[in-house]
C-alpha cells in the first residue's frame, strides 16, 4: 500500500508557503540559520510538511 500524496503543483502552491513549496517540491533549500526550527530545542518530533511522515525526533538533533 502506497502513502504517496498526489496533488497538482497548483494544489501544493495553495497549501504551502512560497518558501515551503520551493524547499519541499522544487528541491530547494532555505538559507542557513534562518528557518523557524534552526535553534529550536523543544522536545518533539519533526514531520514532513507534505505527507506528515515522521522524519526525526528532537533528541536526535545535533548542534
Amino acid at each position: 500500500m502506497s502513502n504517496k500524496v498526489v496533488k497538482s503543483d497548483e494544489e501544493w502552491k495553495l497549501l504551502l508557503s512560497p518558501e515551503s513549496y520551493h524547499v519541499a517540491r522544487q528541491e530547494g533549500t532555505e538559507r542557513a540559520f534562518t528557518g523557524k526550527y534552526w535553534d529550536n530545542h523543544a522536545d518533539g518530533g519533526y514531520h514532513c510538511i507534505c505527507c506528515g511522515a515522521a522524519l526525526f525526533h528532537s533528541r536526535d538533533k545535533f548542534e
